[in-house]
């Protein structure tokens, strides 16, 4: 059994699907097959993100107590 591909994997494969699918010179019947991949790996993506959030928003405070962690939504880049 193989092991399951990493978020980093799974990123590159979703990067590859949107390349093809914007150079449109493939079939249509392929484009489909691509875009529900590329879909399902968008949701497997974000899916481990949302999960890595919650993790890294628990920070412990000086007692060893758990502290949730405000983010700041404000940010410009």
């Amino acid at each position: 059994m193989a092991d399951k591909p990493t978020f980093e994997e799974n990123l590159s494969e979703l990067e590859e699907i949107v390349q093809k699918l914007e150079q449109g010179d493939i079939p249509l019947e392929k484009s489909l097959e691509k875009f529900q991949r590329g879909m399902e790996l968008s949701k497997q993506l974000q899916a481990k993100l949302e999960n890595a959030e919650k993790t890294l928003t628990k920070v412990m405070d000086q007692n060893g107590n758990e502290e949730k962690f405000e983010r700041d939504d404000n940010d410009e880049d």
